[in-house]
């Protein structure tokens, strides 16, 4: 993938007509437009990487324009060397299906518990290629889908809103998967710890064998 180098607007609108408010974001230059949760606060914005967070989520898209010469393993291969750059773990390549994309992901767990989707949206109608990065803590992953899926390549800027689900998670719940992934990552560190006291114990008999020779 080749990055791509443009100037580009992005304009907000305000959607209504569903359970909960939400933010249309076009890129003007591609005619790309998608729709996101409201409330949401934009933290980077260049020529081709736009950054918007919430206070249990944050997303991350790049685009880059297709490399005609590489074959479309590229895709997932892309997504994997960004998880391990990451140091993401327990993670599962998959795809999904969005309107006017071929969508390729990768899901997995962060360093600290939280959850991360990584997302290659390859255009069937252009060379464009929108790679998407969500990382949530308190967040529905239904939501996470629902703002992939919204992805849309059109004139009429408007974003995809097909199967749009926008629920939301309580704080009971929301409370409950944070003090589970807070024991998966304190079981996972423990493990660690393990392993490495292991090595070490390892290290220190060999060490002991060869001054014994």
């Amino acid at each position: 993938m080749r990055h791509i180098v443009a100037t580009i607007m992005l304009t907000v609108l305000l959607a209504c007509g569903f359970e909960s408010q939400a933010s249309v974001y076009t890129w003007s230059k591609h005619n790309l437009t998608f729709e996101v949760p409201d409330n949401g606060f934009v933290t980077y914005n260049t020529n081709t990487r736009f950054e918007v967070s919430w206070e249990d989520m944050v997303m991350t898209i790049q685009l880059f324009a297709k490399d005609k010469d590489k074959k479309k393993d590229v895709y997932k291969t892309t997504l994997e060397s960004l998880a391990m750059s990451y140091n993401m773990y327990d993670t599962k390549s998959g795809k999904i299906k969005v309107k006017g994309f071929d969508g390729y992901t990768l899901e997995g767990t962060m360093p600290d518990g939280s959850r991360c989707v990584l997302a290659n949206l390859v255009s069937k109608q252009s060379d464009l290629v929108v790679q998407i990065s969500i990382n949530y803590y308190y967040g529905n992953r239904e939501e996470v889908d629902d703002i992939i899926k919204s992805f849309a390549e059109n004139d009429q800027k408007q974003p995809n809103r097909e199967k749009r689900k926008q629920k939301v998670q309580s704080k009971d719940d929301a409370e409950k998967q944070a003090q589970k992934l807070k024991e998966e990552q304190r079981k996972r560190e423990a493990e660690l710890k393990k392993q490495q006291e292991e090595r070490e114990r390892e290290l220190r008999r060999r060490t002991e064998k060869i001054y014994e020779i």
